[in-house]
């Protein structure tokens, strides 16, 4: 497996509601501009596609990061990561609602990770959906990880555990939107594979609502990117800094 079914993933979801089995679908491009980030070149500027959508036995998400290193050489000034994941909801399975107090669901997780420059890692595990006061949605995916391939090392390095949380907060009608994840990799099987905590908030405007009246289609704001041990890497390497933190403005448009 490759990008290519990422890619296939995020070409197909805005003709995925003709299906009857789809409940909804999202797809958007972002565009981001930053700098201050570590390990890689400083200056970034990254397009994401990004899909999201429910079905009837659940739902999935997916994005594939194309990154440009602005003041890299131009045989190494550029890099692209993805993701697809899908969660098999029981409540949805088994036609009946599944869970307890704010906790409102449970889903078997699936996910898989590439970059042309990054491990090729499988995670499975338990999915949960949280009714919170003041959130859209609250969901929180517990995971395995399971390295298939490393260009750098034998793999396995990242091999452990990972909890997600995925959120979103829409403050009314400001048009202010408040969402991002959380991914913190914990007791790696590799003594040289640090635990990772990667926060990546993002702070955005309904702009198209201000503009035309068109709500959830057109935002700005700025995105922050905190990665502590950044790709694993330990700290105390002379002249490293594997402690990421970084701002980048965007723009989002959603079809």
């Amino acid at each position: 497996m490759n990008n290519k079914w990422i890619l296939v993933a995020l070409l197909a979801s805005p003709i995925a509601c003709a299906d009857s089995l789809i409940h909804w679908s999202d797809f958007s491009v972002t565009g981001l501009y930053g700098d201050s980030f570590e390990v890689d070149p400083a200056e970034q500027t990254t397009i994401t596609l990004e899909t999201a959508g429910g079905w009837k036995y659940g739902d999935w998400f997916a994005f594939q990061d194309f990154i440009y290193f602005n003041d890299a050489p131009s045989d190494s000034n550029h890099a692209n990561y993805g993701e697809i994941g899908t969660r098999f909801s029981a409540s949805k399975i088994f036609d009946s609602k599944l869970g307890f107090g704010p906790l409102t669901d449970l889903s078997l997780a699936l996910q898989y990770e590439q970059g042309n420059a990054a491990a090729s890692t499988i995670l499975y595990g338990i999915g949960s959906d949280w009714a919170v006061p003041g959130f859209s949605y609250l969901n929180v995916n517990v995971y395995y990880r399971s390295e298939l391939s490393n260009p750098f090392v034998a793999p396995g390095a990242s091999d452990g555990w990972q909890v997600t949380p995925a959120w979103r907060i829409d403050f009314g009608d400001t048009g202010i939107v408040f969402d991002g994840f959380i991914d913190w990799v914990f007791a790696p099987s590799e003594d040289a594979y640090e635990s990772v905590l990667h926060i990546n908030p993002q702070l955005k405007y309904d702009l198209g609502a201000a503009i035309n009246g068109k709500s959830g289609q057109f935002y700005v704001g700025v995105e922050y990117d905190y990665w502590k041990n950044k790709y694993g890497i330990p700290n105390g390497i002379p002249g490293l800094d594997v402690d990421q933190s970084a701002f980048s403005l965007l723009i989002q448009y959603h079809l």
